[in-house]
Protein backbone atom coordinates (compact mmCIF):
# COMPACT_ATOMS: atom_id res chain seq x y z
CA UNK A 1 0.00 0.00 0.00
CA UNK A 2 1.34 3.43 -1.00
CA UNK A 3 0.27 6.80 0.48
CA UNK A 4 1.47 10.24 -0.61
CA UNK A 5 1.21 13.38 1.51
CA UNK A 6 1.95 17.07 0.94
CA UNK A 7 0.98 20.43 2.41
CA UNK A 8 0.52 23.78 0.65
CA UNK A 9 -1.08 26.55 2.65
CA UNK A 10 -1.62 30.25 3.08
CA UNK A 11 -4.59 32.50 3.81
CA UNK A 12 -5.18 35.28 1.27
CA UNK A 13 -6.58 38.66 2.26
CA UNK A 14 -7.43 40.00 -1.18
CA UNK A 15 -7.94 43.49 0.27
CA UNK A 16 -4.54 43.64 1.97
CA UNK A 17 -1.89 46.07 0.69
CA UNK A 18 0.62 43.21 1.00
CA UNK A 19 1.51 40.71 -1.72
CA UNK A 20 2.65 37.11 -1.26
CA UNK A 21 5.38 35.32 -3.22
CA UNK A 22 7.79 32.42 -2.83
CA UNK A 23 9.98 34.33 -0.37
CA UNK A 24 7.07 34.37 2.09
CA UNK A 25 6.85 30.57 1.98
CA UNK A 26 10.60 30.23 2.43
CA UNK A 27 10.57 32.68 5.33
CA UNK A 28 7.63 31.09 7.15
CA UNK A 29 8.05 27.36 6.48
CA UNK A 30 9.32 25.29 3.58
CA UNK A 31 10.24 21.61 3.94
CA UNK A 32 11.41 19.63 0.93
CA UNK A 33 10.27 16.00 0.60
CA UNK A 34 11.40 14.07 3.66
CA UNK A 35 12.48 17.21 5.53
CA UNK A 36 9.29 17.91 7.50
CA UNK A 37 10.12 18.30 11.22
CA UNK A 38 8.70 16.00 13.88
CA UNK A 39 6.30 18.68 15.10
CA UNK A 40 3.49 19.83 12.79
CA UNK A 41 2.79 23.30 11.50
CA UNK A 42 -0.79 24.58 11.52
CA UNK A 43 -1.69 22.88 8.22
CA UNK A 44 0.71 19.94 8.09
CA UNK A 45 -0.58 17.76 10.91
CA UNK A 46 -1.05 14.90 8.44
CA UNK A 47 2.72 14.41 8.20
CA UNK A 48 3.47 13.27 11.78
CA UNK A 49 0.15 11.40 11.85
CA UNK A 50 1.10 9.37 8.78
CA UNK A 51 4.62 8.80 10.05
CA UNK A 52 3.30 7.31 13.28
CA UNK A 53 0.82 5.15 11.39
CA UNK A 54 3.48 3.88 8.99
CA UNK A 55 5.49 2.53 11.92
CA UNK A 56 2.59 0.31 12.98
CA UNK A 57 0.96 -0.55 9.66
CA UNK A 58 2.27 -2.01 6.44
CA UNK A 59 2.33 0.86 3.94
CA UNK A 60 4.89 2.97 2.11
CA UNK A 61 4.74 6.69 2.92
CA UNK A 62 5.93 9.05 0.19
CA UNK A 63 6.38 12.57 1.52
CA UNK A 64 6.11 15.56 -0.78
CA UNK A 65 6.68 19.25 -0.16
CA UNK A 66 5.25 20.91 2.94
CA UNK A 67 5.09 24.70 2.93
CA UNK A 68 3.20 27.52 4.59
CA UNK A 69 3.25 31.29 4.16
CA UNK A 70 2.05 33.68 6.83
CA UNK A 71 -1.34 35.07 5.73
CA UNK A 72 -0.94 37.99 3.38
CA UNK A 73 -2.21 39.61 0.24
CA UNK A 74 -2.84 38.19 -3.22
CA UNK A 75 -0.52 35.29 -4.11
CA UNK A 76 1.81 35.85 -7.03
CA UNK A 77 0.67 33.81 -10.06
CA UNK A 78 4.14 32.43 -10.75
CA UNK A 79 4.56 31.27 -7.15
CA UNK A 80 1.18 29.50 -7.18
CA UNK A 81 1.95 27.71 -10.45
CA UNK A 82 5.42 26.72 -9.26
CA UNK A 83 4.24 25.23 -5.95
CA UNK A 84 1.17 23.58 -7.52
CA UNK A 85 3.24 21.94 -10.25
CA UNK A 86 5.94 20.91 -7.77
CA UNK A 87 3.40 18.88 -5.79
CA UNK A 88 1.61 17.51 -8.86
CA UNK A 89 4.89 16.25 -10.29
CA UNK A 90 5.67 14.57 -6.97
CA UNK A 91 2.27 12.84 -7.17
CA UNK A 92 3.04 11.60 -10.69
CA UNK A 93 6.45 10.29 -9.64
CA UNK A 94 4.88 8.44 -6.68
CA UNK A 95 2.34 6.49 -8.78
CA UNK A 96 0.70 4.06 -8.29
CA UNK A 97 -0.96 5.40 -5.15
CA UNK A 98 -3.66 4.00 -2.92
CA UNK A 99 -4.20 7.31 -1.12
CA UNK A 100 -3.24 10.98 -1.20
CA UNK A 101 -3.46 13.05 1.99
CA UNK A 102 -3.12 16.83 1.75
CA UNK A 103 -2.80 19.45 4.49
CA UNK A 104 -4.27 22.63 3.02
CA UNK A 105 -5.58 25.88 4.44
CA UNK A 106 -8.49 26.55 2.13
CA UNK A 107 -8.35 30.35 1.71
CA UNK A 108 -5.55 30.63 -0.84
CA UNK A 109 -6.30 32.97 -3.75
CA UNK A 110 -3.72 33.66 -6.44
CA UNK A 111 -3.60 36.20 -9.20
CA UNK A 112 -5.72 34.46 -11.86
CA UNK A 113 -7.00 31.62 -9.62
CA UNK A 114 -9.78 32.11 -7.04
CA UNK A 115 -9.96 28.45 -5.94
CA UNK A 116 -6.37 27.25 -5.59
CA UNK A 117 -7.19 24.29 -3.34
CA UNK A 118 -10.05 23.18 -5.60
CA UNK A 119 -7.82 23.34 -8.65
CA UNK A 120 -5.10 21.37 -6.83
CA UNK A 121 -7.53 18.66 -5.68
CA UNK A 122 -9.05 18.35 -9.14
CA UNK A 123 -5.60 17.99 -10.70
CA UNK A 124 -4.58 15.35 -8.14
CA UNK A 125 -7.78 13.43 -8.86
CA UNK A 126 -7.07 13.53 -12.60
CA UNK A 127 -3.61 12.07 -11.97
CA UNK A 128 -4.48 9.31 -9.47
CA UNK A 129 -7.86 8.27 -10.86
CA UNK A 130 -11.25 7.64 -9.23
CA UNK A 131 -10.28 4.67 -7.04
CA UNK A 132 -7.54 6.39 -5.04
CA UNK A 133 -8.67 7.76 -1.67
CA UNK A 134 -8.06 11.51 -1.28
CA UNK A 135 -8.17 12.98 2.22
CA UNK A 136 -7.71 16.66 3.00
CA UNK A 137 -7.62 18.91 6.05
CA UNK A 138 -8.75 22.54 6.02
CA UNK A 139 -8.69 25.53 8.32
CA UNK A 140 -12.26 26.68 9.13
CA UNK A 141 -11.41 30.17 7.87
CA UNK A 142 -11.58 28.94 4.30
CA UNK A 143 -13.77 28.83 1.21
CA UNK A 144 -15.43 25.48 0.51
CA UNK A 145 -16.08 25.11 -3.22
CA UNK A 146 -18.04 22.36 -4.94
CA UNK A 147 -14.86 21.40 -6.75
CA UNK A 148 -13.27 20.49 -3.41
CA UNK A 149 -16.28 18.43 -2.31
CA UNK A 150 -16.39 16.61 -5.65
CA UNK A 151 -12.73 15.59 -5.62
CA UNK A 152 -12.11 14.67 -1.96
CA UNK A 153 -13.31 11.47 -0.29
CA UNK A 154 -12.58 12.77 3.21
CA UNK A 155 -12.57 16.36 4.51
CA UNK A 156 -11.71 17.20 8.11
CA UNK A 157 -11.57 20.77 9.43
CA UNK A 158 -10.22 22.27 12.65
CA UNK A 159 -13.21 22.52 14.98
CA UNK A 160 -11.71 25.01 17.41
CA UNK A 161 -11.10 28.73 17.06
CA UNK A 162 -8.46 29.26 18.40
CA UNK A 163 -7.18 26.31 16.37
CA UNK A 164 -5.89 24.26 19.29
CA UNK A 165 -6.91 21.02 17.56
CA UNK A 166 -4.90 21.24 14.33
CA UNK A 167 -2.84 18.16 15.20
CA UNK A 168 -5.95 16.17 16.14
CA UNK A 169 -7.57 17.15 12.83
CA UNK A 170 -4.62 15.68 10.93
CA UNK A 171 -4.89 12.52 13.04
CA UNK A 172 -8.62 12.23 12.28
CA UNK A 173 -8.11 12.61 8.53
CA UNK A 174 -5.38 9.96 8.47
CA UNK A 175 -7.44 7.54 10.58
CA UNK A 176 -10.39 7.78 8.17
CA UNK A 177 -8.14 7.36 5.13
CA UNK A 178 -6.65 4.18 6.61
CA UNK A 179 -10.09 2.81 7.47
CA UNK A 180 -11.23 3.47 3.91
CA UNK A 181 -8.16 1.72 2.51
CA UNK A 182 -8.85 -1.28 4.72
CA UNK A 183 -12.39 -1.51 3.36
CA UNK A 184 -13.98 -0.72 6.74
CA UNK A 185 -15.81 2.37 5.45
CA UNK A 186 -16.86 4.03 2.19
CA UNK A 187 -16.68 7.74 2.99
CA UNK A 188 -19.07 10.18 1.32
CA UNK A 189 -18.92 13.96 1.78
CA UNK A 190 -22.05 16.08 2.27
CA UNK A 191 -22.03 19.89 2.51
CA UNK A 192 -24.58 22.56 3.43
CA UNK A 193 -24.32 26.27 2.60
CA UNK A 194 -25.12 28.28 5.75
CA UNK A 195 -25.18 31.53 3.75
CA UNK A 196 -23.61 33.74 6.38
CA UNK A 197 -20.26 35.21 7.34
CA UNK A 198 -19.51 36.01 10.98
CA UNK A 199 -16.84 35.80 13.68
CA UNK A 200 -17.29 32.40 15.36
CA UNK A 201 -14.92 31.93 18.33
CA UNK A 202 -15.38 28.55 19.95
CA UNK A 203 -13.96 29.64 23.30
CA UNK A 204 -17.37 30.97 24.35
CA UNK A 205 -21.10 30.28 23.94
CA UNK A 206 -22.92 29.61 21.69
CA UNK A 207 -20.11 28.15 19.55
CA UNK A 208 -18.65 26.21 22.48
CA UNK A 209 -21.78 24.10 22.75
CA UNK A 210 -22.05 23.77 18.97
CA UNK A 211 -18.56 22.28 18.73
CA UNK A 212 -19.30 19.92 21.61
CA UNK A 213 -22.40 18.68 19.76
CA UNK A 214 -20.36 18.10 16.59
CA UNK A 215 -17.89 16.04 18.58
CA UNK A 216 -20.70 14.04 20.16
CA UNK A 217 -22.03 13.08 16.71
CA UNK A 218 -18.62 11.63 15.87
CA UNK A 219 -18.22 9.89 19.20
CA UNK A 220 -21.58 8.12 19.07
CA UNK A 221 -20.96 6.93 15.50
CA UNK A 222 -23.70 8.98 13.83
CA UNK A 223 -21.11 10.31 11.37
CA UNK A 224 -17.48 9.66 10.50
CA UNK A 225 -16.66 13.36 10.70
CA UNK A 226 -18.49 16.67 11.00
CA UNK A 227 -16.97 20.13 10.62
CA UNK A 228 -17.95 23.78 10.38
CA UNK A 229 -16.34 26.05 7.82
CA UNK A 230 -16.51 29.59 9.24
CA UNK A 231 -15.42 31.34 6.06
CA UNK A 232 -12.80 34.08 5.66
CA UNK A 233 -14.39 37.49 5.25
CA UNK A 234 -11.22 39.12 3.91
CA UNK A 235 -11.11 36.87 0.85
CA UNK A 236 -13.01 37.95 -2.26
CA UNK A 237 -14.17 34.46 -3.20
CA UNK A 238 -17.37 33.26 -4.89
CA UNK A 239 -17.47 30.55 -2.19
CA UNK A 240 -17.26 32.96 0.75
CA UNK A 241 -19.23 32.04 3.84
CA UNK A 242 -19.98 29.38 6.43
CA UNK A 243 -20.58 25.76 5.42
CA UNK A 244 -21.19 22.49 7.26
CA UNK A 245 -19.25 19.40 6.12
CA UNK A 246 -20.36 15.91 7.09
CA UNK A 247 -18.62 12.65 6.16
CA UNK A 248 -20.73 9.48 6.44
CA UNK A 249 -20.17 5.83 5.72
CA UNK A 250 -21.87 5.68 2.30
CA UNK A 251 -25.02 7.43 3.55
CA UNK A 252 -25.35 10.74 1.64
CA UNK A 253 -29.03 11.14 2.60
CA UNK A 254 -28.15 11.03 6.29
CA UNK A 255 -25.16 13.29 5.72
CA UNK A 256 -27.27 15.87 3.90
CA UNK A 257 -29.90 15.84 6.66
CA UNK A 258 -27.37 16.30 9.46
CA UNK A 259 -25.51 19.01 7.55
CA UNK A 260 -28.76 20.91 6.98
CA UNK A 261 -29.85 20.61 10.60
CA UNK A 262 -26.49 21.83 11.91
CA UNK A 263 -26.35 24.55 9.27
CA UNK A 264 -29.73 25.91 10.28
CA UNK A 265 -28.62 25.91 13.93
CA UNK A 266 -25.43 27.76 13.04
CA UNK A 267 -27.40 30.33 11.04
CA UNK A 268 -29.56 30.96 14.11
CA UNK A 269 -26.43 32.16 15.96
CA UNK A 270 -25.80 35.02 13.49
CA UNK A 271 -24.79 38.25 15.20
CA UNK A 272 -24.53 36.59 18.63
CA UNK A 273 -21.18 34.85 18.54
CA UNK A 274 -18.37 37.38 18.66
CA UNK A 275 -17.02 38.72 21.98
CA UNK A 276 -17.70 42.27 23.11
CA UNK A 277 -15.54 44.60 21.04
CA UNK A 278 -14.43 47.80 22.80
CA UNK A 279 -12.83 50.93 21.44
CA UNK A 280 -9.09 51.20 21.89
CA UNK A 281 -9.58 53.99 24.43
CA UNK A 282 -12.09 52.03 26.50
CA UNK A 283 -10.13 48.79 26.40
CA UNK A 284 -6.86 50.37 27.54
CA UNK A 285 -8.59 52.50 30.16
CA UNK A 286 -10.34 49.46 31.66
CA UNK A 287 -7.08 47.50 31.60
CA UNK A 288 -5.22 50.26 33.42
CA UNK A 289 -7.90 50.42 36.14
CA UNK A 290 -8.01 46.65 36.75
CA UNK A 291 -7.20 45.48 40.27
CA UNK A 292 -4.46 43.16 39.06
CA UNK A 293 -2.69 42.11 35.89
CA UNK A 294 -1.74 41.20 33.42
CA UNK A 295 -4.84 42.24 31.50
CA UNK A 296 -4.57 41.03 27.91
CA UNK A 297 -5.97 43.40 25.27
CA UNK A 298 -6.35 42.05 21.74
CA UNK A 299 -5.97 44.40 18.79
CA UNK A 300 -8.27 42.16 16.77
CA UNK A 301 -8.14 43.72 13.30
CA UNK A 302 -4.43 44.50 12.95
CA UNK A 303 -3.86 40.76 13.00
CA UNK A 304 -1.13 39.37 10.70
CA UNK A 305 -3.04 36.08 10.87
CA UNK A 306 -5.71 37.84 8.81
CA UNK A 307 -3.27 38.86 6.10
CA UNK A 308 -2.53 42.43 7.18
CA UNK A 309 0.88 43.83 8.00
CA UNK A 310 0.61 44.04 11.77
CA UNK A 311 2.35 47.41 11.87
CA UNK A 312 -0.57 49.59 12.97
CA UNK A 313 0.33 52.19 15.57
CA UNK A 314 -3.22 53.20 16.51
CA UNK A 315 -3.43 51.17 19.72
CA UNK A 316 0.06 52.21 20.76
CA UNK A 317 -0.73 55.87 20.17
CA UNK A 318 -3.79 55.55 22.40
CA UNK A 319 -1.62 53.97 25.11
CA UNK A 320 0.81 56.89 24.88
CA UNK A 321 -2.07 59.37 25.06
CA UNK A 322 -3.32 57.67 28.23
CA UNK A 323 0.20 57.58 29.69
CA UNK A 324 -0.19 53.84 30.13
CA UNK A 325 2.56 52.38 32.31
CA UNK A 326 3.77 48.83 32.88
CA UNK A 327 2.62 47.64 29.47
CA UNK A 328 4.06 45.45 26.73
CA UNK A 329 2.99 45.38 23.07
CA UNK A 330 3.58 42.38 20.84
CA UNK A 331 4.24 42.81 18.04
CA UNK A 332 4.84 45.60 15.55
CA UNK A 333 6.24 44.36 12.25
CA UNK A 334 9.13 46.57 11.13
CA UNK A 335 12.23 44.84 9.72
CA UNK A 336 14.06 48.13 9.18
CA UNK A 337 13.52 49.25 12.78
CA UNK A 338 14.77 45.85 13.97
CA UNK A 339 17.89 46.26 11.89
CA UNK A 340 18.56 49.69 13.41
CA UNK A 341 18.06 48.34 16.93
CA UNK A 342 20.46 45.49 16.32
CA UNK A 343 23.00 48.00 15.07
CA UNK A 344 22.52 50.13 18.18
CA UNK A 345 22.97 47.09 20.42
CA UNK A 346 21.35 46.11 23.70
CA UNK A 347 21.34 49.03 26.11
CA UNK A 348 21.68 51.48 23.25
CA UNK A 349 19.49 54.56 22.95
CA UNK A 350 18.39 55.94 19.60
CA UNK A 351 15.81 58.13 17.95
CA UNK A 352 13.73 55.51 16.17
CA UNK A 353 10.89 55.72 13.66
CA UNK A 354 8.83 52.52 13.64
CA UNK A 355 5.47 51.11 12.53
CA UNK A 356 2.82 52.55 10.23
CA UNK A 357 4.63 51.85 6.97
CA UNK A 358 2.34 49.71 4.81
CA UNK A 359 -1.14 51.25 4.97
CA UNK A 360 -2.64 54.71 5.13
CA UNK A 361 -5.29 53.34 7.51
CA UNK A 362 -2.87 51.89 10.07
CA UNK A 363 -1.68 55.13 11.65
CA UNK A 364 1.44 57.21 11.17
CA UNK A 365 4.89 55.93 12.13
CA UNK A 366 5.95 56.64 15.69
CA UNK A 367 9.05 58.73 16.33
CA UNK A 368 10.53 58.27 19.79
CA UNK A 369 13.76 58.09 21.70
CA UNK A 370 13.91 54.43 22.69
CA UNK A 371 16.18 52.15 24.68
CA UNK A 372 16.97 48.72 23.22
CA UNK A 373 16.35 46.14 25.94
CA UNK A 374 16.88 42.98 23.90
CA UNK A 375 18.03 41.88 20.47
CA UNK A 376 17.59 38.32 19.29
CA UNK A 377 18.24 36.53 16.02
CA UNK A 378 15.72 33.96 14.79
CA UNK A 379 13.27 34.41 17.65
CA UNK A 380 10.27 32.10 17.91
CA UNK A 381 7.00 31.64 19.75
CA UNK A 382 4.92 28.51 20.22
CA UNK A 383 1.43 27.58 19.05
CA UNK A 384 0.59 24.31 20.72
CA UNK A 385 3.26 21.89 19.51
CA UNK A 386 4.13 24.12 16.56
CA UNK A 387 7.08 26.51 16.49
CA UNK A 388 6.31 29.87 14.85
CA UNK A 389 9.23 31.97 13.53
CA UNK A 390 9.35 35.66 14.41
CA UNK A 391 12.62 36.37 12.63
CA UNK A 392 15.09 38.81 14.12
CA UNK A 393 13.45 40.74 16.96
CA UNK A 394 14.11 43.69 19.23
CA UNK A 395 12.47 44.83 22.43
CA UNK A 396 12.41 48.60 22.87
CA UNK A 397 11.22 50.71 25.81
CA UNK A 398 9.88 54.25 25.83
CA UNK A 399 7.32 56.13 27.94
CA UNK A 400 6.97 53.14 30.28
CA UNK A 401 5.99 50.76 27.45
CA UNK A 402 7.90 47.76 26.07
CA UNK A 403 7.35 46.99 22.38
CA UNK A 404 8.41 43.84 20.54
CA UNK A 405 9.52 44.61 16.98
CA UNK A 406 9.73 41.63 14.63
CA UNK A 407 11.02 41.02 11.10
CA UNK A 408 8.77 38.02 10.28
CA UNK A 409 5.08 38.87 10.39
CA UNK A 410 3.14 36.78 12.89
CA UNK A 411 0.14 37.18 15.11
CA UNK A 412 0.46 36.58 18.85
CA UNK A 413 -0.11 32.96 19.86
CA UNK A 414 1.56 32.48 23.23
CA UNK A 415 2.98 34.41 26.20
CA UNK A 416 6.40 33.08 25.20
CA UNK A 417 6.25 35.72 22.49
CA UNK A 418 7.24 38.00 25.39
CA UNK A 419 9.06 35.70 27.79
CA UNK A 420 11.41 34.31 25.13
CA UNK A 421 12.60 37.89 24.69
CA UNK A 422 13.17 38.54 28.38
CA UNK A 423 9.92 40.36 29.21
CA UNK A 424 8.54 39.45 32.64
CA UNK A 425 4.80 39.31 31.92
CA UNK A 426 3.95 38.85 35.60
CA UNK A 427 5.32 42.33 36.23
CA UNK A 428 3.18 43.94 33.53
CA UNK A 429 -0.25 45.41 34.12
CA UNK A 430 -1.24 45.28 30.44
CA UNK A 431 -0.27 43.05 27.52
CA UNK A 432 -1.47 44.18 24.08
CA UNK A 433 -1.41 41.50 21.37
CA UNK A 434 -2.27 41.55 17.67
CA UNK A 435 -4.62 38.61 17.16
CA UNK A 436 -8.34 38.00 16.71
CA UNK A 437 -8.71 34.91 18.90
CA UNK A 438 -5.77 32.52 18.42
CA UNK A 439 -4.05 34.17 21.36
CA UNK A 440 -6.84 33.13 23.70
CA UNK A 441 -5.90 29.49 24.27
CA UNK A 442 -2.50 30.25 25.82
CA UNK A 443 -2.93 33.83 27.06
CA UNK A 444 -6.19 33.12 28.93
CA UNK A 445 -4.21 30.85 31.24
CA UNK A 446 -2.09 33.76 32.53
CA UNK A 447 -4.51 36.68 32.09
CA UNK A 448 -6.34 38.37 34.92
CA UNK A 449 -8.82 39.49 32.25
CA UNK A 450 -9.10 39.39 28.44
CA UNK A 451 -10.45 42.37 26.48
CA UNK A 452 -11.03 42.74 22.75
CA UNK A 453 -10.40 46.09 21.03
CA UNK A 454 -11.80 46.86 17.58
CA UNK A 455 -9.65 49.38 15.74
CA UNK A 456 -10.50 49.88 12.08
CA UNK A 457 -7.60 49.47 9.69
CA UNK A 458 -6.63 47.53 6.59
CA UNK A 459 -8.66 44.42 7.54
CA UNK A 460 -12.18 44.48 6.02
CA UNK A 461 -14.25 43.59 9.09
CA UNK A 462 -17.75 44.57 7.96
CA UNK A 463 -19.10 42.45 5.08
CA UNK A 464 -21.93 44.94 4.54
CA UNK A 465 -19.43 47.52 3.30
CA UNK A 466 -16.66 45.30 1.88
CA UNK A 467 -16.46 45.72 -1.92
CA UNK A 468 -16.69 42.04 -2.92
CA UNK A 469 -16.59 41.54 -6.70
CA UNK A 470 -16.86 37.74 -6.97
CA UNK A 471 -19.64 36.97 -4.50
CA UNK A 472 -22.82 35.97 -6.36
CA UNK A 473 -24.75 34.22 -3.55
CA UNK A 474 -26.76 36.19 -0.97
CA UNK A 475 -25.13 36.08 2.47
CA UNK A 476 -26.02 37.44 5.89
CA UNK A 477 -25.29 40.19 6.99
CA UNK A 478 -25.09 41.65 3.48
CA UNK A 479 -28.76 40.70 3.22
CA UNK A 480 -31.04 39.95 6.17
CA UNK A 481 -32.58 36.73 4.80
CA UNK A 482 -30.31 35.05 2.22
CA UNK A 483 -32.43 31.89 2.02
CA UNK A 484 -35.53 33.85 1.09
CA UNK A 485 -33.59 35.70 -1.61
CA UNK A 486 -32.10 32.46 -2.93
CA UNK A 487 -35.61 31.12 -3.56
CA UNK A 488 -36.82 34.29 -5.25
Amino acid sequence: MRIFCASLATETNTFSPLRTDFSDFKQSFYAAPGAHPETPTLCSGVFPALRRASQDLDFDLIEGTATWAEPGGLLNAGTWVYLRDEILEQVREALPLDAVVLGLHGAMIADGCTDCEGVLLEAVRDIVGPETIIGVTFDPHSHLSQKRVDNADIITVFKEFPHTDFAETGDACVALVLRALNGEIKPVVSAYDVRMIDILPTSQAPMRGFVDRMKALEEDGAVLSVSAIHGFMAGDSPDLGAKIVVVTDNDPKKGNEIAKRLGEELFSFRGQTKPQFLTAADALSLAAKADCGPVVVADVWDNPGGGVAGDSTLMLREAIAQNLQSAAFGTIWDPMAVRLCHAAGEGGTLNLRFGGKTSSTAGDPIDAIVTVLKNQRDAVQSFGTSIVPLGDCSVIRFSGIDVVLNSNRSQAFSPDLFTNLGIDITAKKVLVVKSTNHFYGAFSKIAAEVLYASVDGPYPNDPKTTPYTRLTRPLWPIVSNPFEMALA
